[in-house]
């Protein structure tokens, strides 16, 4: 089923039974933020929320809309997400006709391709302009906008469509860009250097020029989805949804500005940016489950707010994984899988581990031909799109299930030789990368656990065998450490033994110095790698130990090979260590807001 507004999409998950309809009286300033964070936490992601008695708007809040895989199917309008990659492989694979015959055979896919790109309706078809207020009368205070965490600089619009085109007006962009509010009628626009709009922007600036912008709050699912889609450039997100839709997205003209926006849309912000004006934007509890830090952006300035007459506000958290995000961007791997395949035909499956959060960790396999293909591959990634900011790639055999952990593990621990499968690279990183001495790039990992053929097997070290740990092995560990809060032996059965401390941390290079004290000492020869976090660390929390590792380190910095012992430094980096960014907080909700949201907790679920 193909949705052609936010609310049929609803009364689908209603029908369902996908959607929680809250009555309760909720604060939009952490108070629904935290109320989602538990409910995305469950199992399978939990349930659609929503809010139906928002304080300080008459307007209701919808989240968690995407937050599973059931749901973000059903935004797709399939029941099992490969059938989109399947159908846009049999486009892309289309050959060209060679005959009249083949020239009739084509004839149904391309009247099916007519159905694909956008089509403008008048003022009159479209519902997001029911209500139009303009000037003076303009005020995003009347948005019930969340403030998800503590320490945000304030309200946040979370999941705005963010329209715009070229200086050229040739090419659209549609992305999705946080926006933090800062009075009435004007916000920041938060778009990362390597994003379109941030492109445009860029050309706007050097023409001073300024900028039209349209923001769509609660489209229909398909384009709420392609809005975050990694598009090639100059290819219009409109056409990807009418592509998973098999029908146009309907787009009318906007009321102060040079744009369209998807008619059945449910709130929509017309304006401006003038590329000589910037102003602090953050901090903002972002989806690496830590703040990105506050910097300088371009201000929206807004001329309109057009809306349907019973409007419904879209948004969404992002945090400690899991969250919403978490199955969007699991649609995005499976989708785009053809587009990657084209350019690497060796490619099998890929994987972005949730505790990755996309950026960090990327899991890969291969059907393996010839020497050296999996650092082809590593090389290949590193060089693509927005896979360029990926920190770390793990490439397996074809037959090696990626989104199983254990297989993946021992894939590593089978064909991995420390001295010769670990590739160092250094290159750009995402720009909520925080764990590299410097801003925007550091070091990445590639990890070569496929099987080695002949011409690889050459010099290569015979695997340890490493003794049994003993059962007291973390009170050897607490006799000879004091500054060791926690420590665990990760119990896998396989490869060599995987060994947890938490250290309380307390001056520069003490977790290198109790790396290199450790494989030093002979009682500790039973381990084979060593992961060293920070004393708060829930070493029982496997997730959470994977999400810090993968969060928290800078490959060629903190990992120390010694002989056949590998010591990983997954600790906070302070100044004197060479660290030049400011490293951030962990997301946690405030005491007072816990509690309130404990006292309400049943009302909010009543019947």
């Amino acid at each position: 089923m193909n949705y052609y507004s936010l609310r049929e999409f609803i009364e689908r998950l209603d029908f369902e039974k996908e959607l929680i309809r809250i009555k309760e009286p909720v604060s939009p300033i952490l108070e629904i933020a935290e109320i989602t964070d538990r409910v995305s936490k469950n199992p399978g992601g939990g349930k659609a929320l929503l809010f139906e008695n928002v304080e300080g708007s008459d307007i209701p809040v919808l989240i968690n809309a995407f937050g599973s895989f059931k749901r973000m199917n059903a935004a797709l309008g399939v029941t099992e997400l490969e059938r989109i990659p399947q159908e846009m492989e049999r486009f892309l694979k289309m050959a060209p006709p060679e005959n009249m015959f083949d020239k009739v055979k084509l004839l149904p896919m391309l009247l099916e391709a007519s159905q694909f790109p956008p089509r403008l309706v008048p003022s009159s078809k479209a519902p997001c302009q029911e209500v139009v207020f303009t000037g003076d009368a303009v005020n995003l205070d009347t948005l019930p906008i969340l403030q998800c965490w503590p320490q945000d600089a304030g309200r946040f619009i979370t999941f705005p469509m963010v329209i715009n085109r070229d200086c050229d007006h040739k090419i659209r962009n549609v992305g999705l860009y946080r926006m933090q509010v800062y009075d009435k009628n004007t916000t920041a626009m938060h778009w990362h250097i390597h994003k379109d709009g941030a492109h445009f922007f860029h050309e706007y600036r050097k023409r001073n020029k300024v900028m039209e912008v349209a923001v769509a709050i609660g489209a229909d699912p398909a384009s709420c989805y392609s809005a975050s889609a990694p598009l090639p450039y100059g290819v219009d997100e409109f056409l990807l949804a009418g592509f998973i839709r098999k029908a146009p997205v309907s787009l009318v003209k906007c009321k102060t500005v040079n744009l369209e926006v998807p008619a059945t849309a449910e709130i929509v912000l017309e304006g401006f940016i003038d590329p000589s004006e910037s102003r602090v934007e953050g901090p903002f509890g972002d989806h690496t489950g830590y703040y990105s830090l506050e910097g300088e952006y371009p201000v929206f300035h807004v001329t309109a707010i057009t809306h349907r007459k019973d409007p419904i506000y879209l948004t969404t958290i992002v945090g400690k994984p899991p969250q919403e995000d978490f199955y969007m961007g699991h649609a995005t791997e499976q989708i785009f899988m053809p587009l990657l395949k084209m350019q690497l035909p060796e490619l099998v499956d890929m994987h972005m581990p949730m505790e990755g959060v996309f950026h960090n960790c990327v899991i890969a396999s291969i059907d393996k031909r010839y020497p050296m293909q999996a650092r082809r591959l590593m090389s290949a990634f590193w060089g693509l799109g927005q896979m360029s900011f990926v920190k770390t790639i793990v490439v397996v055999d074809a037959e090696v299930d990626v989104k199983n952990l254990l297989d993946v593990l021992k894939s590593i621990f089978l064909h991995c030789d420390l001295q010769k499968d670990l590739f160092f690279a250094e290159g750009i990183l995402d720009v909520l990368n925080h764990a590299s001495d410097n801003y925007l790039y550091g070091s990445k990992l590639g990890i070569d656990a496929t099987g080695k053929l002949p011409e690889e097997s050459k010099n290569r070290s015979t695997p340890p065998d490493f003794p049994k740990p003993p059962q007291d092995l973390c009170e050897k560990v607490f006799e000879k450490f004091d500054a060791v809060k926690t420590c665990r032996l990760l119990g896998f059965n396989m490869g060599p033994p995987i060994f947890l401390v938490a250290l309380d941390k307390r001056e520069p290079h003490q977790a290198r110095t109790f790396i290199e004290t450790f494989f030093a000492d002979s009682e500790f020869d039973c381990v084979g790698i060593l992961i060293v976090l920070e004393g708060s660390a829930d070493l029982e929390n496997r997730s959470e130990t994977l999400w810090k590792l993968f969060n928290n380190i800078d490959p060629k910095r903190d990992l120390y090979l010694i002989g056949q012992q590998l010591g990983i430094d997954v600790s906070k980096k302070l100044p004197e260590e060479g660290y030049q960014q400011i490293w951030p907080d962990e997301i946690e909700m405030s005491a007072d807001i816990q509690s309130k949201v404990n006292e309400k907790w049943e009302r909010l679920f009543a019947s």
